[in-house]
């Protein structure tokens, strides 16, 4: 009688495990759509408060109560992406016809039933998929359909996403935390996953629906790029010596484009810094690739310059004329000649490399580099040597120097004290928020360009300092058309833009100043080149900033009264 209760109950056990995962699946999808609206509210709610650890238990409590399919896409539109920053998709809406469409919004909805977090990601993928012949047209008819199904809430939340101006204090870091929090990961783990996938949503949907060993099983994939690791500035090398300590490799900084290479076999694809493919425009580095690399399969890390005839760099503008052309690349391939210069591995033949020290990737890509170039390198712990290799790279056209710790492992997408950048002069990237109409023989273009740093703890820029200085008639106007393409609003004077456009800016000093809300200002700036490599939040920040002002007080006085006065 026991062995009979025994085997019914197993059987009663086997039964219902065998269920779960379908009872499981049948509420999933019985479970209503998330409504826009909540999302909205969530947003707003983020905007008003400065506590970062609220705005972490909001954003996990938000997320904890969404549908599987409606995660990514919830945390895309809360940090203010359509898209995912990998896919190169855009909405193309020219902002007189989101300003006209904008005036009819925020008004009773047509329809009784909610709009979804799901619909208005669908609308979004609709309008950014009509291409062609009378793609305007539908393009604002779909827009139109959208706000006029949205209150007045939803509308301002929409409209935000598509001028990218979320305002509301949630950047990257902020959403990770939120994202380790909700599905009860480590922030190291959600971390690890981000630098992996490159892709905010897909991260918080497997750390959402598949937990932390779904975010452990996650690896390094070809052909699907992951974020550079990244350097810190340095301003000496004593100043790099001193952090990193014993010997240290130096190796040449390319005024280049950065470059993420992915082999297998006779496939080669290539990648930008900021996750672009741009494999059909870098030809001859395709056939390099596949003539030089030893590795079957591989990942590299790398830079790409362009050479004048006699084989010198050229500078960083000439490079991207032809860098992301998809029309007459084989003229341009004998115009401006590209070379490639490696500098890490980060897979090899099946094996993902990048927790090993950067000693041993280094011997890697020696011994699987072949035919191809690695960049100029020493090690050592003796500064005089470090300076010599520096002035040589300076004299050879490069821009300075890169310092990495033989220790360090390959941290994607991140930056910390184990790698950094020396320059002989000290440049900002920066944003431009506006410009002011030229006049005389500027009249026509956009040509005194608001500058602005990025806050991180908040996720917007900070204005400090203006300029018209550097760029040339054929840039000025260049440049005036892809502004006119991000403006958000206009005076008489003053058009306002969306933050896209990252310029590498040079300048005599930081000042202190009054007129901006970030306390800064840069003293004769002047605009170096348009950095097309690099996306809004990859500019220096205000904390740099505040460093470069703090570092001047080494060899200038500084005034008793200047806090009280700036206060």
């Amino acid at each position: 009688m026991e062995l009979r209760a025994t085997l019914i109950f197993c059987a009663c056990v086997g039964y219902l495990d065998g269920r779960r995962g379908a009872d499981l699946l049948s509420l999933e999808e019985n479970k209503p759509e998330t409504e826009f609206l909540k999302c909205a509210e969530l947003c707003e709610l983020l905007s008003k408060t400065t506590k970062r650890n609220e705005k972490v238990q909001m954003i996990a409590d938000f997320l904890k109560g969404l549908r599987r399919e409606e995660v990514a896409p919830a945390v895309l539109l809360i940090t203010g992406y359509i898209f995912p920053e990998s896919e190169e998709k855009v909405l193309n809406i020219g902002f007189r016809s989101l300003s006209k469409l904008s005036e009819r919004s925020g008004q009773i909805p047509l329809f009784n039933k909610p709009l979804t977090i799901l619909q208005v990601r669908d609308y979004f993928e609709r309008i950014a998929r009509a291409s062609g012949k009378g793609s305007r047209e539908l393009k604002e008819r779909l827009l139109s359909t959208l706000l006029n199904n949205a209150g007045p809430l939803e509308s301002k939340y929409i409209i935000k996403n598509i001028f990218g101006e979320m305002q509301i204090g949630v950047a990257e870091g902020l959403v990770l935390e939120a994202i380790a929090k909700a599905s009860g990961s480590s922030i190291e783990e959600v971390r690890r996953a981000s630098m992996f996938l490159g892709n905010l949503g897909e991260v918080a949907e497997v750390a959402l629906n598949r937990g932390r060993e779904g975010l452990r099983k996650l690896e390094i994939v070809l052909f699907k790029p992951v974020k550079p690791m990244l350097g810190e500035m340095a301003y000496s090398v004593e100043e790099v010596l001193q952090n990193l300590g014993g010997e240290v490799a130096f190796e040449y900084k390319f005024d280049g484009a950065r470059v993420q290479i992915h082999k297998k076999g006779e496939e080669v694809r290539i990648f930008t810094r900021r996750l672009s493919e741009v494999t059909g425009s870098l030809l001859e580095i395709v056939e390099q690739v596949r003539a030089g690399l030893v590795s079957e399969s591989a990942i590299l890390d790398g830079e790409v310059i362009a050479l004048d005839k006699s084989g010198k760099p050229l500078p960083f503008q000439d490079l991207m004329r032809r860098f992301k052309r998809k029309r007459e690349v084989e003229r341009l391939m004998e115009k401006i000649p590209l070379k490639l210069f490696l500098f890490d591995i980060l897979y090899n033949n099946g094996r993902c490399l990048v927790d090993l020290p950067y000693s041993q990737r280094w011997d890697i890509l020696s011994a699987s580099r072949g035919a191809l170039q690695i960049a100029p390198r020493i090690v050592t712990s003796d500064p005089d040597e470090a300076k010599a290799f520096l002035e040589r790279a300076i004299q050879e056209g490069h821009e300075g120097l890169m310092a990495k710790a033989l220790d360090s492992s390959y941290s994607p997408g991140t930056r910390g004290k184990k790698w950094f950048k020396i320059k002989r002069a000290e440049n900002l990237d920066l944003v431009i928020l506006g410009a002011d109409w030229g006049y005389g023989r500027r009249t026509g273009w956009l040509s005194d360009y608001y500058l602005a740093a990025y806050d991180p703890e908040g996720g917007h820029f900070e204005l400090v300092g203006k300029t018209f200085k550097g760029l040339t008639d054929e840039e000025f106007e260049d440049i005036t058309k892809k502004l006119l393409e991000l403006k958000i609003s206009e005076d008489e004077h003053t058009v306002w833009v969306r933050p896209s456009i990252v310029v590498e800016v040079a300048f005599s000093e930081v000042q202190r100043s009054p007129h901006y809300k970030s306390g800064f200002a840069l003293r004769f700036a002047r605009i170096v080149r348009v950095r097309e490599d690099k996306g809004p939040s990859e500019a220096d920040t205000i904390e740099r900033v505040r460093q470069m002002y703090e570092r001047q007080f080494a060899y200038k006085g500084r005034m008793a009264d200047e806090e009280l006065y700036f206060r």
